[in-house]
């Protein structure tokens, strides 16, 4: 199969993989359904787990899941090569009592989750998605199809429009859902009739507002893919892809791990973000069950290595002045490697030269990039894992343009690419 077939296959999966994760916690289902499709185990962090080497295992926490193969020849200084992502993105979250309306309108009462370009939600078909959590005990999923809309007040109504758009994050971001008196719906019960489940019986919810739009392929050559929730499903859907792929074709030589965080965009300060236990949890229980004392642990982190895989910004040819001057990343020339000399980032000089090497064995192309001076560089999991585990630590991922945006714009060679330089740090 050609380069470009390969891709446009890769990016319409992708496209089925947003479909099904609207929220971080379908995201981590989502990871756990494909891979045990593919013979990994799902283990349940209440029960007891192989002490032994060998076997391909995945499991779950809220909205994070971890997936790890353990070759069958692992000791207990065999190194770890993980990949971490993040399942959540930008965007808004329901607010404890959700439902609400005026003047003959039913509307969503949500807050604002992370940092989304707020207009960029404007006068789109928008969908609920998240966990219900249910009187008995039990916790179930639940996503509804095109539900809601923030519509965009008329040009006749604010003349000024067009010379700048600042909307109130309390007032003017609160989506209609339906026409009638808000005193007698319930938008809980939309999202519980698609889960098969009595409304009456949620004593808890986590739900998040996405968009409805399945991702798409256009451009010259077909070279773009626009979707909701690249950031970062891009990378959690390139691991998945890359560990699937070394399950099916042999055995790595070091511990392969994709760890798929969630709570990026809030800091990650969470039970299941890069800054709570969850990975080194994980690595404590593989290690024990190799047999391994505090001092082995240490050997084979010393010898470990992680990617941490996020996106990152193409120079954008209508604002040049925001980039650096001179690296400037663009669309369809490869998967970056980010760098900031303030340890936004955890690349290093030793870390730079490995990624060029993984890039070298996957045959993949890859470019840099740099902040410009004067325009504050974002972060990653990258330097919280690094710190947290003390595992050397690269920042890499893939450019692309409206970050933050209810739909971003990614190159499609890119998301192609950067699966396989996964797949060749999980063989190496």
């Amino acid at each position: 199969m050609s380069h470009a077939a390969s891709a446009h296959r890769h990016v319409e999966d992708l496209a089925d993989f947003v479909a099904a994760s609207p929220s971080s916690y379908h995201a981590a289902e989502e990871v756990a359904r494909r891979l045990q499709e593919q013979g990994f185990t799902r283990l349940d962090e209440t029960e007891a787990w192989p002490a032994q080497a060998g076997g391909r295992f995945v499991v779950v926490r809220d909205g994070a899941a971890i997936a790890w193969i353990v070759p069958a020849g692992a000791t207990a200084t065999t190194p770890v090569h993980v990949l971490g992502a993040h399942t959540d993105s930008p965007g808004f979250k329901l607010k404890p009592r959700p439902t609400t309306g005026s003047r003959g309108w039913l509307q969503a009462a949500v807050e604002v989750y992370g940092g989304p370009l707020l207009n960029s939600w404007l006068d789109r078909e928008l969908r609920l998605a998240g966990r219900l959590a249910l009187a008995d005990g039990q916790v179930v999923l639940a996503a509804t199809g095109p539900l809601l809309r923030l519509p965009q007040l008329a040009i006749h109504l604010d003349r000024g429009v067009n010379n700048g758009l600042a909307l109130d994050k309390q007032v003017e971001t609160q989506p209609v859902w339906g026409l009638g008196d808000p005193e007698a719906a319930d938008i809980l019960g939309e999202l519980a009739a698609t889960a098969g489940v009595d409304p009456s019986g949620i004593r808890g919810f986590d739900v998040v507002v996405a968009d409805s739009a399945r991702g798409a392929v256009f451009g010259k050559d077909d070279a773009f893919f626009a979707s909701g929730r690249l950031d970062d499903l891009a990378s959690v859907h390139a691991g998945v892809v890359a560990l699937g792929e070394v399950a099916a074709h042999g055995e790595p030589s070091a511990i392969a791990v994709l760890a798929a965080f969630d709570h990026e965009e809030l800091g990650s300060g969470s039970r299941s973000g890069a800054a709570g236990p969850i990975l080194e949890d994980v690595l404590e229980r593989i290690y024990d069950g190799l047999g391994a004392d505090a001092v082995d642990v240490h050997r084979a982190y010393a010898a470990s290595w992680c990617l941490s895989s996020d996106v990152g910004h193409s120079v954008h040819p209508n604002y040049a002045g925001k980039h650096d001057p001179v690296v400037q990343p663009v669309l369809g020339s490869g998967p970056i490697l980010k760098i900031n000399a303030n340890q936004r980032y955890a690349t290093d000089a030793v870390g730079a030269a490995a990624w060029h090497r993984w890039c070298d064995a996957a045959g993949v192309v890859t470019q840099e990039f740099v902040s410009n001076n004067d325009v504050p560089c974002g972060s990653t999991i990258g330097p919280i894992t690094a710190t947290r585990i003390g595992i050397r630590t690269v920042d890499v991922g893939i450019p692309i343009l409206s970050m933050h945006s209810a739909r971003e714009l990614a190159g499609v060679s890119d998301l192609h690419d950067l699966a396989a330089v996964a797949k060749a740090f999980f063989a190496s």
